[in-house]
């Protein structure tokens, strides 16, 4: 799978460490930076994944911030960007399955690197069950190009 990463200052030495485990566990990785602990902001960083992801140049994106909140909410601004928040493995599960998340954010000052590699490879590894929550999406689009859902 081809993975785009993104993170801020904050989350600079755990971006590097998670960019290593992703690309064990037999993944393409390309890091949109930030390059170095020097303080910047995370909204660019959340955009950047998000339009690679929405783009379809990547399949799926990982994002990084202290509380992993920011760059999350950067990234929900790019149309077809579904970015979660998760700090434990069950909520990214469902998360793919529910709501087919193309990207994931973790805060590097709210989950250790054992607990954020648990997570990060059971959100890769899991798929989305369409069915039911399909029309759920499609409302979440509707949203997104101006629409109301009820």
């Amino acid at each position: 799978m081809k993975i785009a990463v993104g993170s801020d200052h904050a989350a600079y030495p755990f971006k590097l460490e998670l960019i290593e485990y992703v690309k064990e566990l037999g993944h393409d990785v390309t890091d949109l930076g930030t390059r170095s602990a020097e303080r910047t902001d995370y909204p660019i960083y959340g955009e950047k994944v998000a339009r690679a992801v929405v783009s379809g140049e990547y399949e799926r994106g990982l994002a990084f911030c202290g509380t992993g909140v920011g760059i999350s909410i950067s990234a929900n601004k790019v149309p077809g960007a579904r970015a979660v928040v998760c700090s434990e493995p069950y909520s990214a599960m469902l998360s793919r399955e529910h709501n087919n998340t193309n990207i994931l954010s973790l805060g590097s000052r709210v989950v250790g690197i054992e607990l954020a590699k648990m997570i990060i490879k059971i959100w890769l590894e899991t798929g989305y069950d369409a069915g039911r929550h399909q029309r759920r999406l499609d409302m979440i689009s509707t949203l997104e190009e101006g629409g109301t859902c009820g």
